[in-house]
Parts: structure tokens; sequence; C-alpha cells
């Protein structure tokens, strides 16, 4: 019998955009495994061209939690440009606040699911952010990802299709730091 798995066991590491030659595949990997049963998805096959896109921001970062040499999850993202949150067309008024973070990706290898530590490398992405506000995109057939966001201090304020080809998401917003 395995024994059992804690998020508490893991080793959280921080990366930025100058990494990103060396933590790619290990973001790709941990994504494939975490959606192992949409992968024939084209979306979900487009990840890697993710990766790139936001690893290219200068001001990207990431963590990655391991199990010894292993990584097991990731959660990563970038600044939004200054006047750019899109996501201010969801909210009426919006809020004074504006700097925003943009939370693009969080996936957690299926073995390492209900431990804690999907919790864990949000929090630790997103711990030491001087923004007001962080947003993020939950697929819409995903009710119960949705709620954990929401049990964070998220809150949904609209939907939003990026890409023709993409599900329909619910935008989630929150105040930082998380309560």
């Amino acid at each position: 019998m395995e024994a059992s798995l804690s998020a508490a066991d893991l080793d959280v590491r921080r990366f930025t955009h100058d990494d990103l030659p060396q933590i790619r595949q290990a973001l790709i990997d941990v994504h494939a495994d975490a959606y192992t049963d949409a992968m024939d998805d084209e979306f979900n096959q487009r990840f890697p061209w993710f990766v790139d896109h936001w690893g290219g921001n200068p001001d990207f970062t990431c963590v990655i939690a391991f199990d010894g040499d292993e990584p097991v999850a990731f959660a990563y993202g970038a600044p939004a440009a200054p006047k750019r949150e899109w996501w201010r067309e969801h909210v009426k008024p919006a809020p004074e606040k504006h700097r925003t973070f943009s939370f693009s990706e969080l996936a957690v290898h299926t073995r390492w699911r209900k431990t804690g530590t999907a919790e864990l490398v949000t929090r630790a992405l997103l711990e030491s952010r001087d923004e007001d506000l962080v947003v993020l995109l939950v697929d819409l057939e995903h009710p119960r990802v949705q709620a954990m966001y929401e049990s964070w201090g998220f809150r949904k304020v609209g939907d939003r299709q990026p890409f023709p080809d993409s599900p329909v998401y619910a935008v989630m917003l929150a105040e930082l730091p998380l309560g």
C-alpha cells in the first residue's frame, strides 16, 4: 500500500522567465499527466505554445512543487499590462484597484490531487505579489474547480471564451493578498 501523500512534504521552488529553458519540459509533463483524460482535445495539445507565450513575458513567474526530484505540480502567470485589464468589462463598476496579476495555469499530477497541493502552489505563487488583484479563468465544465477557487477568496465576475476553439471559462477575480 502506498504511503499517504501530503503537500506538506513537497519542496516548492520559484522560477522566472530566465529559467524557462530549464523548466519548460517539466511544465509540459505535469500538464500532460493532469489532463491525461483530455489530451485528445486540440486545445490541450497546444499547451506548449502557452508555456512559451507566458514564459516569454519578462515578468513571468512560476512555482513548481517537487517530490524529491520529481515535479508534481505548478502554477504560473505574469502581471497584466497596465490599463489592459480585460476582466474590467465584467465588473460594473470596476474596482478602483487595478494592478492585476494574471494567474494563467495550475496543474497537479493526478497522484497528488486532493492532497492540498493545488492550494500550496497557488498560495506560493501569489504570496509575494505586489499587485492589488488576481484574475484567472476556470472551465465552466469544472464546477468543483470553480468552488475550490471560491473557497480561497475568488469570485466569479463573468464568462469568457478567449479563443474560438477554447472552452468557455468563468472569469474569477480576487484581492491580494488572498485571505
